[in-house]
């Protein structure tokens, strides 16, 4: 993304026809995600980051988004993948997930994607440890999977996480 702020269509013109779904994908590591469009709010760039004692390591900690304080999950630490340096592709997904806004750090935002129902496909069962727990499926593209994730329940131990106000 060449803009250093994306705002996104409001969600009524933000809905997909009945057999698609539309969904922003990102980076981290060398895999390809992907968030239901309809959950993210905004897209910024990486701040300065005020750190909070005594929470998850995940958590980055606060920023003051236009007077909003909100918490910043870094993915690839909720993973459990190696910490990395912000880079100039490093972003800020701003969701609004169950009336609360959380960002969260991702290495770079790629596009909106339009993805029709059969290109859909559930997790696979052969696939277990924490991070099934957050996948609802795989998107089938033409010479790549993305994997989309369920930002509902990735998100939801945010607000429980030890020093985060609920």
């Amino acid at each position: 993304m060449s803009s250093s702020e994306l705002k996104l269509a409001p969600q009524s013109q933000r809905q997909a026809d009945a057999g698609t779904i539309q969904v922003v994908s990102f980076r981290l590591a060398h895999e390809e995600y992907g968030i239901e469009i309809t959950k993210v709010q905004e897209i910024i760039l990486v701040g300065e980051i005020t750190r909070v004692p005594q929470t998850s390591p995940y958590i980055k900690g606060l920023i003051n988004l236009r007077s909003t304080v909100i918490p910043i999950v870094d993915l690839r630490l909720r993973f459990g993948m190696s910490e990395e340096a912000a880079t100039d592709e490093t972003r800020i997904m701003v969701m609004n997930v169950g009336g609360k806004t959380t960002g969260i750090v991702v290495d770079a935002v790629s596009e909106v994607l339009r993805i029709s129902k059969d290109q859909l496909a559930p997790p696979p069962p052969t696939v277990s440890g924490l991070g099934r727990d957050y996948l609802t499926g795989l998107a089938k593209l033409e010479k790549r999977l993305l994997i989309l994730l369920d930002v509902d329940r990735l998100l939801s131990e945010v607000s429980t996480a030890p020093g985060m106000v609920a």
